[in-house]
């Protein structure tokens, strides 16, 4: 089985204009990233997928394979699915651009999860909350996971509802969800090409059109994660990190 990793790059970002380029630490984020995927042995492969000129000559220069896609997405699932649509692939995961800190042993499980599951189509990771605050945050998804593993839901909102906490309840009942997806490539390119689901406009969380077509997502727990980048702030913890 072919596995190879591709990272959506796109340059523009609401809330930390250029991203991906940062480049206070020496390197750009985006290399950050890309190395770290490099890290994962199981990984045949690592795309980048851009739509910003300036995004492909900052790969290039570190010696990245990038690939040049619409600027028409409205996902970096979408984005994936235009670069992989002609290469050779058995399985694809998809790692966000701003996780400069992901940890190679989450990729290598989250691939393992895929072919030790043959009849899964996608599947994702899940972890532990550390606090109370992360679980009412509405940045930070939750997912509510069946015995079998599968998801069933994912939201923003505090769920499940503790009635008599009126909110949130005990901080091992919740799941948060990471922005971390294995699919086989055939699956990506069908549901790439489904109409956006209701519940998917409404929480602005891709995902939920592949429980809306009635399809499976597998969940694999890790007990640790690494911080993603999505403010000036978090960029700027990041960079005091790597210089120490």
């Amino acid at each position: 089985m072919k596995i190879i990793v591709v990272i959506p790059a796109r340059y523009d970002s609401t809330r930390f204009p250029g991203k991906v380029l940062a480049k206070e630490t020496g390197k750009y984020l985006i290399q950050h990233t890309w190395e770290q995927v490099q890290k994962a042995p199981i990984v045949e492969k690592v795309i980048i997928a851009t739509d910003s000129e300036k995004v492909l000559s900052a790969c290039k220069s570190f010696g990245a394979d990038c690939v040049m896609t619409s600027a028409g997405h409205q996902s970096g699932t979408d984005r994936i699915a235009e670069a992989v649509e002609k290469i050779d692939a058995d399985i694809v995961i998809n790692v966000q651009a701003d996780e400069p800190e992901i940890e190679p042993a989450n990729i290598e499980l989250l691939a393992k999860l895929m072919l030790d599951n043959p009849q899964a189509k996608m599947a994702t990771l899940i972890s532990k909350f550390e606090s109370k605050e992360q679980i009412a945050n509405p940045n930070i998804v939750k997912a509510i996971i069946g015995k079998d593993r599968l998801a069933k839901y994912f939201s923003r909102s505090v769920i499940p509802y503790c009635r008599i906490a009126a909110g949130v309840g005990g901080i091992n009942d919740y799941y948060r969800h990471l922005g971390i997806y294995a699919y086989t490539k055939d699956f990506l390119l069908h549901i790439t090409k489904l109409p956006a689901g209701k519940l998917e406009q409404i929480e602005q969380l891709e995902q939920l059109r592949v429980l809306e077509y009635g399809f499976g997502i597998l969940t694999g727990f890790v007990n640790h994660i690494a911080p993603g980048i999505d403010t000036q702030e978090q960029y700027l913890e990041f960079v005091k990190r790597v210089k120490k």
